[in-house]
């Protein structure tokens, strides 16, 4: 079953909710290493970001896509905005076009905008970033993919890499951002951005689900 534009506008709307339940949980996270903002940086940006898709409805996802990514920069302060709007710039670019996805459609989106976050952000796996979450899912993504799962599945198995990428975080020291500066003091402290990362992925695993059981 095609993922249609409603369904990507679903999952934008969906993370924005995940990011406002875990507004405060995302701060305390940010508290220990960063700025202690990433929850309430997130939750501002995402809210003008689904404020933007219900002001300009359309069927092109790539164009939806881009307008959030660009809503994100301009919204988000710190490093969440360049690195979550060049997110979804780069899928939008992917998927420049495009009324509706197949798996292989959201697989190179995917892979797109991951590469686009770590240009952007000049950070490798296992730096403490929001990276650790999306380097694995992406590469189980495209596996399972690869091997003729439905999205949904494929879905599934990304979370999963995310959040245990996300988890793998806590005894890595932060090589990147406001946290490097704590050097080995960073250890022991889950990566905000990650955590964001793994909910961008649930998101989209949950509406998925959702639209398979309807």
């Amino acid at each position: 079953m095609p993922v249609q534009y409603d369904d990507v506008v679903a999952w934008v709307k969906a993370f924005a909710s995940a990011i406002e339940e875990n507004k405060a949980y995302l701060t305390q996270l940010d508290s220990a290493i960063g700025d202690a903002d990433h929850g309430t940086n997130m939750q501002r940006g995402f809210q003008a970001a689904v404020q933007k898709l219900e002001e300009s409805p359309g069927d092109d996802i790539g164009a939806a896509l881009k307008g959030v990514g660009m809503t994100l920069v301009s919204k988000i302060g710190g490093a969440g905005g360049p690195l979550y709007g060049t997110f979804f710039m780069q899928m939008g670019t992917a998927l420049a076009g495009k009324s509706e996805l197949e798996a292989d459609d959201w697989a190179t989106a995917l892979e797109a905008g991951v590469e686009g976050v770590q240009t952007r952000g000049k950070a490798e796996l296992e730096e403490a970033t929001m990276l650790d979450a999306l380097l694995p899912a992406v590469q189980a993504l495209k596996e399972s993919v690869g091997a003729g799962s439905s999205l949904e599945a494929a879905l599934v198995k990304a979370t999963e890499a995310a959040q245990g990428g996300m988890k793998a975080t806590i005894p890595l020291i932060a090589r990147k951002g406001r946290a490097s500066y704590l050097g080995e003091r960073s250890v022991g402290h889950q990566d905000p951005g990650a955590t964001s990362s793994y909910l961008l992925m649930k998101a989209a695993s949950d509406v998925l689900a959702t639209k398979k059981a309807s």
